[in-house]
């Protein structure tokens, strides 16, 4: 009982005293007022009973999710700690999830904690990366499709006559994406030494693995889905202008950006107008958000490092437009990890050198939604300088 619930017993206890000395001196509407009052507040109090037993539910629940969360990460810290051993032993409990490749066995995996997982994005989203600037939807089956509306230029009515037959309007247009979740893994070699730190280095170590290498292959199969449309090059901002303003046009231009690398930042940072004044400024709201003019427009560029966006010889990537409505990333968040003292993988050979081999897979899928909403262009410096 809290303190408003103490509160409300007192008044109601008083409330029924009155009641009974209007009811002994024969003052029955007096005494049915008093009892309106007491059954309002017996409401109060229920409302107010409730409450409390579902607020000190959810504390509970909390402690539990928390205790929960802390057992599974010791587990897999110990799992991690003794690697393969600690399965032949019985010690803890191997997690089966299922291949993301139909007909084929199993894989097996210790599923990573939520609270493990929630540091990995973190460490993940700690770096720009290309997932931040498309649509990304969560999905729980390793295949499905999804059906969007088309953008179709619509033709308006048309006129007719008096007891003419009405024609036949253009019908909405739609169109289907299919997904296909896919397995993506790799490894990485730890010295016994580390696995035998402390819990704290070892989690660590795995959030800064775990999460630099799903940002690169996601960085991965996003450009893959881009470079699926035909490279044009721009040989000029007029050329950017012409991509922003009809190519892409209304529908996509007032949400585009500019997407380079560490070479396509410093060309537009050399770029002058013909006062002498830089043309790359950045933007009077957030000064860390730089801004590039296109005529009238001011765009946006998010910056891609050359590791994870490379310069082709000389061509320099510029993907422009609004890659939220032009590509799909379905995540299946499904993140395992299985430890091996005894694995060979490449040049490794975890038993002989005394390691453990730790194996991280994820699973995902991006596709093109639209290809209309953005340019895959490039600019070849070797040709010279942009006029600007």
């Amino acid at each position: 009982m809290n303190k408003r619930m103490r509160e409300l017993r007192g008044q109601i206890e008083g409330l029924n005293k009155e009641a009974n000395v209007l009811y002994d001196n024969k003052n029955l509407d007096q005494t049915e007022a008093k009892l309106d009052e007491i059954d309002a507040l017996e409401k109060e109090y229920a409302i107010a009973e409730r409450l409390f037993k579902e607020e000190k539910s959810a504390v509970i629940d909390d402690k539990v999710k928390q205790k929960t969360e802390k057992d599974a990460t010791a587990k897999f810290v110990g799992f991690l700690r003794n690697g393969i051993n600690a399965i032949a032993q019985g010690m803890i409990p191997v997690q089966v999830v299922d291949e993301m490749t139909e007909g084929s066995k199993p894989d097996g995996g210790y599923t990573v904690p939520e609270d493990i997982s929630t540091k990995v994005e973190e460490f993940r989203d700690a770096t720009f990366h290309l997932q931040q600037l498309v649509s990304t939807e969560t999905v729980t089956t390793m295949s499905g499709s999804r059906t969007y509306k088309a953008r179709a230029q619509q033709t308006g009515f048309t006129l007719v006559g008096e007891g003419d037959k009405i024609p036949e309007q253009a019908t909405p247009k739609f169109t289907q994406i299919k997904y296909v979740i896919k397995k993506y893994a790799g490894f990485l070699p730890v010295t016994n030494e580390l696995v035998d730190d402390s819990d704290a280095a070892i989690l660590q170590l795995l959030v800064e693995w775990l999460g630099g290498e799903s940002r690169v292959t996601r960085n991965k199969l996003i450009l893959e889905a881009i470079a699926t449309k035909t490279a044009t090059e721009f040989l000029g901002l007029d050329d950017i202008k012409k991509a922003v303003n009809v190519t892409l046009g209304q529908a996509f231009a007032p949400t585009s950006r500019i997407v380079t690398n560490d070479d396509g930042l410093h060309y537009l940072d050399t770029l002058k107008d013909d006062v002498g004044a830089y043309l790359l400024q950045p933007s009077p709201i957030d000064p860390m958000q730089l801004m590039f003019p296109v005529g009238a427009r001011k765009i946006p560029v998010r910056v891609i490092p050359n590791n994870d966006l490379p310069t082709d010889s000389d061509k320099v990537p510029f993907i422009v437009g609004d890659l939220t409505e032009g590509i799909k990333f379905y995540d299946r968040k499904r993140l395992t990890v299985m430890p091996s003292n005894v694995a060979a993988a490449g040049t490794f050979n975890a038993f002989e050198e005394d390691l453990v081999l730790m194996r991280g897979i994820e699973r995902e899928d991006v596709v093109v939604r639209d290809s209309n909403a953005f340019v895959n262009g490039f600019i070849d410096t070797s040709a010279g300088a942009i006029v600007p």
